[in-house]
């Protein structure tokens, strides 16, 4: 057992001779050494093999010499390496969950802390916060990923059964595990185009159009690779919500791209604002050429609706002003407020006439990753996209061929999201069953966090209308800003990473979304957790705030 440990060339050292270990000028060839086991072996080699294993597992940086024993430079370092990379950012796993994973394996350890538990609350992973999946996709998912399971009686249901057949029929070889066509699989994006349809009432869609994606992420970075060009004056500017979820703003910084901001309007519950977003591109024209809007909804991190006046406006402001638009529309199931509605941009621009259905550049985005169905791991998502130039269009399908396809068990699972069962089938009511306790569940936790929150004298919290997420104002004392500031922190970077050390609640700061005020911070919390742990989360975050603020008066 103990050879295994040693790599090719420590062995070979081991078997050398003494001065050759030792770096004898001896001209012949030494004598061979004892076997490993012999005590006669040179402690100094040993020694040696030992501590270059060690280093080498441990990463510990090593030296490389050539033949000469001259150093070798590292040809990638930081000076070297390619400097976009170095401007992204991304708060949502920044440093706050790097110190909770800390925190976590102190706690395993037996480290005695003021709290027995970790309580994430910093990221949509539904099923990680307990979520439990649906059984339906489920059981299809496991049919197709060992299809000798079909062959069992009375397991599984027939529905289930027939549904793998036919994604099974349509992968290569018949396995999910074949390669798929690069724009995603034909019988997938069929499916995709029949749901969109029903989505929008009837409104007609190609599934030509349609590209199966690595999550949604996956379709939005690709989409940005094609916007972004010039240098200068002439680059690509976006224009971005703020907050904004951070993958926006870290694709920009790794394509080179312009970030325009434009803020939403909390005194509104965060909607979106024509003046503002007019604003945003006449400053950015002095310096960049916007080239395309961004918008998140149901909103990330905000969690408001916007309203079907709302989207219309902006869809004329992108017509004027010329601009791609980019509809990220991967929480269209989470709406909760009373007298909300999720509207597709693709519905309503169709409905607003031809003159904006046959000109307004359009990709839109969907996800298995949120919604009821919280599968992120599997990262199935799909892309739409409406009036793009028939010739950009080629050099899509051609970057996309690229990375040779999405996964296509994700593939599969988008193909039972848009597509579940149906009336009349065996596993239609437990489908609905659970997809309505999910979504009934999410709902009862959207307004129990604003309620807590809002009876904490310094917090105010917007109602939570969509999504998975609450994004609430924090007042921060003058006195926590100033040492804040001495340690170099942002105020809330400052106040979240006091709450983890103190209660052990992971929240994520909100000028990681872009958010900055002088008295005021934002952080935001996820509505995940199961009910039980969120009134506990929620009431520790009330007692942590109560006793910060005093802490700092």
């Amino acid at each position: 057992m103990k050879m295994r440990l040693f790599s090719p060339r420590n062995v070979r050292l081991l078997r050398r001779g003494p001065r050759d270990v030792l770096g004898s000028s001896c001209g012949g060839p030494c004598s061979p050494s004892p076997p490993l086991t012999s005590p006669s072996v040179p402690p100094v080699a040993l020694c040696r093999a030992l501590s270059s294993l060690t280093a080498s597992r441990r990463g510990l940086p090593q030296k490389k010499m050539s033949e000469n024993g001259i150093s070798r430079p590292k040809v990638l370092t930081l000076d070297t390496m390619n400097p976009t990379v170095k401007m992204v950012e991304y708060a949502v796993r920044g440093p706050i969950v790097q110190r909770a994973v800390e925190l976590e394996k102190e706690l395993s350890e037996g480290i005695e802390k003021p709290f027995t538990e970790v309580i994430k609350a910093n990221i949509g992973d539904a099923q990680a916060m307990g979520q439990q999946p649906i059984t339906f996709f489920r059981q299809v998912l496991a049919l197709c990923s060992y299809p000798e399971l079909l062959n069992l009686d009375n397991t599984f249901p027939e529905d289930a059964k027939n549904r793998a057949r036919l994604i099974l029929q349509s992968c290569g070889g018949s396995s999910l595990g074949a390669y798929s066509p690069s724009q995603g699989i034909d019988y997938v994006r069929q499916d995709v185009a029949n749901y969109i349809e029903r989505r929008d009432g009837g409104v007609p869609c190609d599934p030509d159009n349609i590209y199966l994606t690595t999550g949604a992420s996956d379709g939005i970075t690709t989409i940005l690779k094609l916007l972004v060009c010039g240098q200068g004056i002439d680059r690509t500017g976006v224009m971005i919500s703020i907050p904004q979820y951070p993958l926006y703003s870290a694709a920009l910084a790794e394509l080179g791209a312009v970030q325009i901001n434009y803020f939403l309007n909390e005194d509104n519950c965060w909607s979106m604002d024509i003046q503002e977003l007019q604003r945003a591109v006449n400053e950015a024209r002095q310096h960049c050429h916007p080239r395309a809007l961004c918008i998140i909804n149901p909103g990330n991190p905000t969690g408001q609706v916007q309203s079907r006046d709302c989207i219309e406006d902006v869809i004329r402001f992108a017509a004027k002003e010329r601009l791609f638009l980019m509809a990220d529309e991967v929480y269209q199931d989470n709406v909760y407020a009373e007298g909300c509605k999720f509207h597709s941009f693709k519905k309503v621009l169709f409905e607003m006439g031809p003159e904006y259905s046959e000109t307004v550049e359009l990709a839109s985005f969907h996800s298995t990753s949120k919604c009821y169905m919280g599968e992120c791991g599997f990262r199935g998502g799909y892309m739409e996209v409406i009036n793009m130039d028939d010739d950009v269009k080629s050099q899509l399908t051609k970057l996309v061929s690229v990375r040779l396809c999405s996964p296509v068990p994700g593939q599969a699972l988008m193909d039972l999201v848009v597509n579940p069962p149906q009336p009349g089938e065996p596993s239609y009511n437990c489908f609905i069953k659970e997809r309505t306790a999910t979504l009934s569940a999410l709902a009862e936790k959207a307004k129990l966090t604003e309620k807590i929150l809002n009876t904490v004298p310094g917090i105010r919290c917007n109602p939570v209308q969509g999504a998975m997420y609450s994004f609430p104002c924090i007042t921060i004392p003058d006195k926590a800003i100033k040492e804040a500031l001495e340690k170099g922190q942002q105020p809330d970077m400052f106040y979240c990473m006091t709450m983890l050390e103190e209660t052990g609640i992971c929240l994520v700061p909100g000028s990681g979304f872009g958010q900055k005020r002088i008295n005021e911070g934002f952080v935001v919390m996820t509505i995940l957790p199961p009910i039980d742990k969120l009134t506990i989360l929620l009431n520790k975050v009330k007692e942590f705030h109560q006793r910060f603020t005093k802490q700092y008066s």
